[in-house]
């Protein structure tokens, strides 16, 4: 049974920040790429941030220098540090995991950013 449980998610005010976390169980948490999506209400979803099995990383370019996203393979877990945050940045944000046709997804966890 594969799971990926976000949390950390709540409301900030703007400038402030967060910590997201996504528990990995059910997979080979070291072989699969991570990322970071997020969804505004009435929008698409969007990449925020991924990070590959060996540590690549790649941001949005809204995102850059203001999010770090990290990996525990030790703890099957990955971390989104968000610093900075706009109220642009209001979203549901969803773990990701795949490894070549493995896709999975978390239900997601809010995050609401007041100016």
């Amino acid at each position: 049974q594969v799971q990926l449980v976000e949390s950390g998610g709540g409301l900030v005010q703007a400038g402030g920040s967060l910590r997201l976390s996504c528990a990995a169980s059910g997979i080979t948490f070291n072989l699969y790429a991570m990322a970071w999506y997020r969804q505004p209400p009435g929008k698409q979803r969007e990449l925020v941030a991924r990070i590959t099995s060996r540590g690549g990383t790649n941001y949005a370019d809204s995102v850059k220098g203001r999010f770090t996203i990290s990996r525990d393979n030790a703890k099957s877990t990955m971390y989104l540090q968000m610093n900075s945050l706009k109220s642009d940045d209001s979203a549901v944000y969803y773990c990701n995991a795949d490894f070549v046709k493995l896709t999975y997804w978390g239900k997601g966890t809010q995050v609401t950013v007041s100016s």
